[in-house]
């Protein structure tokens, strides 16, 4: 048997160690505010982010003890174009590195835009849509 709405969803919550907390923290915070979500939940060393009317999906960035996340490719959806060329200007102001700037991906059917976070992560806003 399912729970209401778990067919629309495949993951509950992803996390994320970063080497600096604080660099991570300010890169993540200005990039999902972009795509209208904040942090829902903070505690020494962990800043949960979510949706403000729904705490799942989530994004759980914590303090690495040890290594921290490399290599990690994590796509947010966005409700618009509009919404993917915010991400990328906020990410990169917020300390993270261009990938590839917004732009139409025929091939994903998607406006999509890529960035390093602090730790060299992938880090990408979606938007789907059919090809023009």
């Amino acid at each position: 048997m399912t729970s209401e709405g778990s067919a629309e969803r495949f993951l509950h919550h992803i996390g994320v160690f970063a080497a600096d907390h604080e660099a991570s923290r300010a890169f993540y915070t200005a990039a999902l505010a972009a795509l209208g979500v904040s942090v829902g939940h903070e505690a020494e060393g962990v800043v949960e982010y979510w949706h403000p009317d729904r705490d799942t999906p989530s994004l759980s960035l914590e303090r690495a003890d040890g290594q921290p996340t490399r290599g990690a490719h994590i796509a947010f959806a966005a409700p618009d174009r509009a919404a993917v060329e915010a991400f990328h200007a906020a990410a990169v102001s917020a300390g993270g590195t261009s990938r590839h700037a917004p732009r139409h991906w025929p091939e994903y059917r998607a406006y999509c835009a890529f960035v390093s976070d602090p730790d060299g992560n992938n880090i990408e806003a979606v938007h789907k849509e059919v090809a023009s």
